[in-house]
């Protein structure tokens, strides 16, 4: 049974956009503390299935599709497709939902989410979680990502799908079960008519192949500098190559209070159910709660 109910909202533009909403298991927490988990580029609310189930024992936690993704309405002006209309919604969603402090979780593209907020509204987020991103982005990982986003060949059945998220993804998660290639596959592909098909508009490839659309920022140090004084974890795959070991350097040394968990075995990025990966977020939490 989902122990979520589903929010439906709508963007500035009029588009209409999904998240889910875990309300906290814990009859002892009056008021719980707020978690908003934003995905990768081409993810959705799904990816933080695991994490909110386990979250959500002490948290209200608050999971979206951005627009293009999942069950949100899919943009027909490409253009938008940037991470500040996404922040846009996320002001939005918060203020639909009227949260006025919130601990941010963001995956790769949700990560550099996550600084523009701070930077925007920095009262507004006690925390963040940062998973496998940085203010800047390793050329090599990029080049990998703009290679298949957008340029899938559409699959029949369930083994096609399969097969094509494992050839994309095999090189972050290698010591993946054959049920765990399965659930992450029904995480990314959605069923129409009996046929599984990507949960994502392909033109959400377009505006980062155009150098000045702002999908990719270009320099986030000054944003990341801006934001140094809110309590801050980042999780990097052992192998990623997304997040380099110079760049965390970097971070390290303009918040030298930075927390950083490496997570063994993964590429890019980590599913934050690993136990690593919750063993570095209980603590962390752990230490905003006394």
């Amino acid at each position: 049974m989902d122990n979520f109910v589903d929010c439906w909202y709508h963007s500035e533009d009029g588009l209409r956009l999904y998240a889910r909403d875990y309300a906290c298991r814990d009859p002892d927490r009056e008021d719980p503390a707020s978690v908003l988990c934003m995905h990768g580029l081409t993810r959705n609310c799904a990816d933080f299935a695991g994490l909110a189930d386990h979250l959500c024992e002490r948290y209200r936690v608050i999971t979206v599709d951005q627009r293009g993704r999942g069950r949100s309405e899919y943009d027909s002006e490409v253009s938008n497709y940037t991470p500040f209309t996404y922040v846009s919604d996320m002001f939005t969603l918060l203020d639909r939902l009227g949260l006025e402090e919130v601990i941010l979780v963001g995956t790769s593209m949700g990560g550099l989410m996550s600084f523009l907020m701070g930077t925007t509204q920095p009262g507004r987020f006690r925390a963040m979680i940062i998973n496998d991103i940085g203010p800047e982005v390793d050329p090599r990982g990029l080049e990998r990502i703009n290679g298949y986003v957008g340029k899938a060949a559409p699959v029949t059945t369930w083994e096609e799908a399969v097969a094509q998220c494992r050839a994309i993804n095999e090189v972050a998660f290698r010591d993946f079960s054959d049920r765990e290639w399965l659930e992450f596959t029904r995480g990314i592909y959605r069923e129409e008519d009996g046929v599984p098909v990507l949960a994502y508009d392909p033109a959400i490839a377009q505006p980062m192949a155009e150098e000045d659309s702002g999908a990719v920022p270009p320099d986030l140090w000054p944003v990341f500098e801006s934001i140094a004084g809110i309590p801050m974890l980042v999780v990097r795959g052992a192998e990623s190559d997304i997040l380099a070991m110079g760049c965390v350097q970097g971070m390290l040394e303009r918040k030298p209070d930075l927390q950083v968990a490496e997570i063994p075995h993964r590429g890019h990025a980590p599913t934050l159910t690993e136990p690593a990966s919750l063993v570095a977020i209980d603590a962390f939490l752990g230490e905003l709660d006394n």
